[in-house]
């Protein structure tokens, strides 16, 4: 039988726990390699690199057995390069996360972990966009992967498309279980707004930007599943 080829990435960098974690329990479901950022590159979206070059480096990974490369792009360059160049084979399935911090509602649309996993759908791989709450606890994610990972590796998607899978960060015996075919909720995690650092010379203003946290979600959404401490799975659609 064909061993399943896995292309895993993220943005936080190729020494994120989130990355660390997620590999040590895909190794059970097939042929595992990284290719991740070699720092932090959240917010990034779908964007790729095509003015200047990328660097990819062999990079030490804690996980035995997964081949490990660290690349200067964004998510969405080490999906291209790392199915295109690194691996031997294309791989059958691409898996981003585990991000540091939810993907649900409007935020997905700035969301490297969910760009990188469209571009492993554009370039024609079952595509797995994985986030939880940013909080010390992750209970939930390390219990219900693998059960999550076992019923969507082999559940094909229509063009443009990706699993978009988001875990609470409550403790595993408050968490209520899965639910799927949650909706992208129209509301947004944070309210952002700017503020002045300084002013500048020539008129200019330095600015940064804040958000304000809030928790008004629609039901049946991804950011309602979550809020009520559920497990929530969703499928998202890019261009198709």
């Amino acid at each position: 039988m064909k061993t399943r080829k896995i292309l895993i990435t993220n943005d936080d960098g190729i020494s994120a726990a989130g990355l660390i974690r997620l590999a040590e329990q895909a190794i059970d479901f097939g042929e595992v390699w990284v290719v991740a950022p070699l720092s932090q590159r959240s917010a990034a979206s779908h964007s790729i690199t095509l003015h200047s070059y990328v660097d990819v480096y062999p990079h030490s990974f804690p996980v035995p057995g997964v081949h490990a490369y660290s690349c200067s792009g964004t998510p969405g360059d080490c999906v291209r390069v790392g199915s295109l160049n690194v691996m031997p084979q294309r791989p059958d399935v691409v898996l981003s996360g585990i991000n540091f911090g939810y993907n649900v509602a409007s935020d997905i649309q700035y969301s490297a972990t969910a760009g990188a996993a469209f571009e492993g759908a554009f370039q024609g791989y079952l595509s797995i966009a994985l986030s939880e709450e940013a909080s010390v606890c992750h209970e939930v994610a390390d219990a219900y992967l693998p059960e999550v990972l076992k019923g969507l590796l082999d559940r094909p998607l229509g063009p443009g498309q990706i699993w978009n899978v988001n875990f609470p960060g409550c403790p595993a015996s408050e968490c209520r279980g899965i639910v799927e075919e949650r909706t992208v909720s129209r509301g947004m995690v944070y309210r952002d707004h700017y503020i002045q650092l300084e002013k500048l010379a020539g008129g200019g203003v330095r600015l940064m930007v804040e958000g304000e946290y809030q928790e008004d979600a629609e039901d049946g959404t991804d950011y309602r599943a979550v809020l009520d401490r559920y497990v929530s799975i969703g499928i998202v659609n890019n261009i198709s």
